[in-house]
């Protein structure tokens, strides 16, 4: 579908009360295919999100914008008649799931945060990852693809990856590389952790329902979503033993169990 001028990849599956499914940085609607028939009483709302899987990947980086992203779900949404709809975002979806409940409060029946963030408090930290997002973009546009998933797979944020067995991490990096160099590093550039506005003081104010997911071996994210929980009125803060930054992956059975019971 053509939104905003982009042409959209949006796949809907099943009927009942809409779930928009947002996935992470280099990531694509199939990182949710698992999770269909578990949450298959729901009308599964599944997007790649800009410069990832087969939605488009402008050359203009400004299209980038988490404030662009959202604009974008909301004409989605808009597109196929919802008014409202739970909400489940992982890592990079989960920080663009949080924006638009922020932007958009009366349009999120229940939000889904999976090792996610609402950015980095301080200007300081905000100039450090740009740098750092910045140099990483032009890794991946200098020396491609295949090079840049080399070293994308081997961060300490996946270490607990490397326990899952060798077809699955195969897998996961087919579906990586079905990527484009140009949306990647675009992505980074526009809505990086570094790039985005910090929601830390909005958190205080949402009235949405709120289950905020980590891995236990991922103490990063864990710390992030602790402090997210004392901010945050209406919040559920749960650890999932043996995972890391990547719970649908690692422990899908427990992941799908946990989220049906919290939207239902």
């Amino acid at each position: 579908m053509k939104i905003r001028g982009v042409n959209y990849h949006v796949e809907c599956y099943s009927d009942g009360t809409p779930l928009v499914m947002l996935h992470g940085f280099t990531g694509s609607v199939e990182n949710w295919y698992p999770f269909i028939h578990e949450l298959s009483g729901y009308r599964l709302i599944l997007i790649d999100i800009i410069g990832h899987g087969k939605t488009e990947s402008p050359i203009l980086k400004e299209r980038y914008k988490m404030e662009e992203a959202v604009e974008d779900i909301k004409s989605i949404l808009h597109y196929l008649n919802i008014e409202k709809a739970n909400f489940l975002g992982y890592s990079m979806g989960g920080r663009l799931a949080l924006s638009f409940a922020a932007a958009y409060p009366e349009m999120v029946e229940k939000l889904v945060l999976e090792s996610s963030s609402p950015g980095l408090k301080t200007v300081q930290e905000q100039k450090l990852r740009q740098h750092n997002d910045e140099k990483l973009a032009n890794d991946i546009l200098n020396k491609g693809l295949i090079e840049f998933v080399n070293r994308w797979e081997n961060i300490p944020l996946f270490e607990t990856q490397k326990k899952l067995p060798h077809s699955m991490r195969e897998s996961i990096r087919e579906q990586r590389l079905k990527n484009c160099v140009q949306g990647l590093a675009n992505s980074l550039l526009g809505m990086g952790t570094g790039a985005q506005s910090s929601l830390w003081e909005k958190l205080s104010f949402m009235q949405t329902p709120v289950l905020l997911l980590c891995g236990k071996f991922d103490q990063k994210f864990c710390k992030i979503a602790l402090e997210m929980k004392k901010k945050l009125p209406y919040s559920i803060y749960k650890e999932i033993n043996d995972a890391g930054h990547a719970i649908h992956v690692e422990q899908p059975r427990i992941f799908g169990k946990i989220i049906r019971e919290f939207l239902n």
